[in-house]
């Protein structure tokens, strides 16, 4: 099982002491559990499609045995206090999980259904509450169920884009999915990007709008809700860290996209200028009309019951002033100090805000709050009662080009933080006896776009007499051919040691054709890899495959994948689904930015560090048990996201000479090839 541990997540059923847990969920199979949650997630907008789970959503009571919950329950009495009490959100509705209210209804289902002690218990109320309360909630309560709960441990969500379709696709091709159903005709209908080639944007929507990177988006924020609480089982690791790394590494590999197709790097947004790029969404909401437009060159103004532009101003004053301070004051004005490697945990906690932030009235909400503001700009006051825009959901976010602009905004604050630290010096980086010798790349560094297909069979509302047709879009996305990097290194000591290899890559020039410094380089650097090895004395020859990359995740399979192997595995097969348990990375067909014909140059570069100095956890080489979950918890690399590279640089020379440090010239290729499919 490949080792995915870039972005470790955090819940292991080993890890849940004595809660009462069923760790088989009472004999049920994975089969079974696979099974049942591919049902709960088909056809959300019409009848259970499975006899067995519509069944225990007409004749469940949530409330008969109690003891079934492992708080007693708590929970289910409170939402069926509310059920009851007709004080939910009806369905067909749209769901943003930034409307507080609707927020609290749908982690009032997570919370019933992460305290549920049992699989039966799990599903059953799964079944009944999507019957009853808003489809939106409920999808978004079971993934996060489902991703945090012991009892599913080993169950493959569905694709977002499959299971709720208006999300991800164009309004043009939806429609013609409505046609091809009334008319009962099965077809196949070509998405394209929003836009036209008068907007320089459009080049680049190929990144911002690609199904695997908004699933790879909306997953994250899932696997670390910014509502959180240790309450619901346990603590994630690093996770204000986490939440400053990967918005980090979206910013940077967008940046390279759009040098691959001669654009400058994105501007930040500044909140008292205005906002340059338009937005044309051209997606609709299943019910609630279509999403929100913007057009080029809007001032921002206060957003009525939300924040006033000026309140944004202040709370980012304050942040930048506690980085210049070096700490941050609690809630009871005690000083955090954050000049040090973990002030950046601190520091995303704050300006996320998550639950964990130490002092949220005077640092206040700072990302949570803009993704609103921005995404409400077209009606800030609320006189067309519009509903919300793309950014106030995590699915759709990355398709609006200001969603890039407002992360290079925040991204700039963290720099601010990370280059306020002592740079790393010699005796810190050198690690004795051990050095590069070559550094390679087997095969063309060569992209090309093909053909993804995806069902649509969700989009369109069905009932169990009419005839289920195959309707599906296909969508031209980034990929690239298989490649090896061959690592050269020799061990002067008379023993074996563990090292961790770290890849990154980062563009040569900027658009003007001026080559990066190191420092600059070193900031826009692409993690490519991470992984442990451990090394002979003498010389050993590494190959490490572009598949083998522990930032990455293949494409998640389709629903009918999924149905076809869960039967397969109910009848004894090998489900085969195993490297698909997280979807947390980014896809791999996108671990190569783009690009051009003429060979986009990259400067790559390896570094080897001290194994045993890194590791958070024992055993790390030979544990294949890591997989997305970290080991119990913990994150198995100790260093910083980004290090060696995550300190200012003021002298390059200091990783030049060091002989566990290697540093090439690559260039990307891409010749305009695009496969299709059909």
């Amino acid at each position: 099982m490949k080792v995915l541990v870039l972005l470790a997540l955090v819940a292991i059923a080993a890890a849940w002491p004595n809660l009462g847990f069923q760790a088989d969920g009472a004999g049920v199979s994975d089969a079974q559990k696979q099974h049942d949650v591919n049902f709960l997630l088909h056809k959300i907008y019409g009848e259970i499609r499975d006899s067995n789970l519509k069944a225990k959503a007409d004749s469940f009571d949530p409330e008969a045995d109690l003891s079934h919950y492992s708080d007693d329950g708590a929970a289910v009495q409170k939402l069926m206090r509310d059920l009851k009490d007709h004080r939910l959100l009806e369905q067909k509705h749209w769901f943003s999980l930034f409307n507080p209210r609707q927020r609290q209804e749908a982690l009032m289902l997570f919370d019933v259904l992460i305290h549920c002690k049992d699989w039966n218990t799990f599903v059953s109320n799964a079944a009944y509450f999507r019957q009853r309360m808003n489809e939106g909630e409920f999808v978004y309560a079971l993934y996060v169920a489902v991703i945090h709960s012991p009892l599913a441990e080993h169950v493959v969500l569905p694709p977002l884009y499959e299971v709720t379709p208006h999300l991800f696709t164009n309004s043009e091709v939806i429609e013609a999915a409505y046609r091809a159903k009334q008319t009962q005709t099965p077809g196949k209908f070509q998405s394209s990007f929003t836009g036209t080639k008068k907007n320089p944007e459009q080049r680049v929507a190929y990144f911002g709008e690609d199904i695997g990177m908004n699933t790879h988006h909306v997953t994250w924020h899932m696997e670390f809700p910014f509502w959180w609480q240790d309450s619901y089982s346990h603590h994630p690791d690093r996770k204000g860290e986490n939440f400053f790394w990967v918005h980090h590494q979206l910013t940077v590999r967008f940046d390279a996209e759009r040098l691959s197709n001669y654009l400058d790097p994105v501007g930040e947004l500044h909140w008292d200028k205005p906002i340059v790029q338009g937005f044309a969404p051209h997606t609709t909401y299943k019910y609630g009309g279509q999403f929100p437009s913007r057009p080029d060159n809007v001032d921002f103004e206060d957003v009525d019951g939300v924040a006033r532009i000026r309140d944004l101003l202040i709370v980012e004053s304050r942040i930048r002033d506690a980085i210049a301070h070096g700490y941050i004051v609690d809630r009871a004005g005690n000083r955090i100090d954050i000049m040090n490697e973990r002030g950046i945990n601190v520091l995303g906690d704050i300006i996320e805000s998550s639950m964990y932030s130490p002092n949220v009235q005077y640092y206040g909400a700072l990302h949570n709050t803009a993704h609103i503001v921005l995404g409400r700009q077209a009606d800030p006051r609320g006189k067309y009662a519009l509903p919300p825009g793309v950014l106030e959901h995590f699915e759709t976010a990355t398709r609006d080009p200001s969603f890039f602009r407002l992360h290079k905004y925040m991204d700039n604050i963290f720099k601010e933080h990370k280059d306020s630290l002592p740079p790393y010096t010699k005796e810190q980086l050198t690690f004795n006896g051990v050095s590069i010798e070559n550094l390679s790349v087997d095969g063309e560094l060569e992209t090309f776009f093909e053909d993804f297909e995806y069902s649509l069979i969700n989009a369109v509302d069905g009932t169990k007499e009419i005839q289920d047709v195959e309707i599906s879009t296909y969508v031209p996305r980034l990929n690239h051919k298989d490649f090896a990097y061959n690592i050269e290194i020799t061990n002067n000591n008379d023993k074996e040691v563990l090292t961790t290899v770290r890849i990154f890559a980062w563009p040569h020039r900027d658009n003007n054709g001026i080559e990066y410094t190191f420092d600059e380089g070193r900031w826009n650097s692409i993690e490519l890899d991470k992984f442990w090895v451990k090394l002979s004395p003498g010389s050993n020859h590494i190959v490490r495959k572009s598949s083998e990359s522990a930032v990455t995740v293949p494409d998640v399979p389709s629903f009918d994948t999924l149905f076809k192997k869960t039967e397969a595995a109910l009848g004894g097969a090998d489900s085969g689904l195993t490297e698909f348990e997280s979807a947390t990375g980014i896809p791999n067909r996108f671990l190569l930015p783009k690009g051009n014909e003429q060979g986009l140059e990259f400067d790559l570069v390896v570094a080897v560090t001290d194994g045993e100095a890194d590791a958070a956890i024992d055993g790390l080489h030979e544990n294949t048990e890591f997989n997305h979950y970290g080991a119990h918890g913990k994150y198995p690399d100790n260093r910083p996201h980004g290090y060696p590279l995550d300190r200012k640089v003021p002298d390059n020379r200091v990783f030049e000479d060091l002989p566990n440090f290697k540093h090439i010239q690559v260039k990307v290729f891409n010749h305009g090839e695009h496969i299709h499919h059909h």
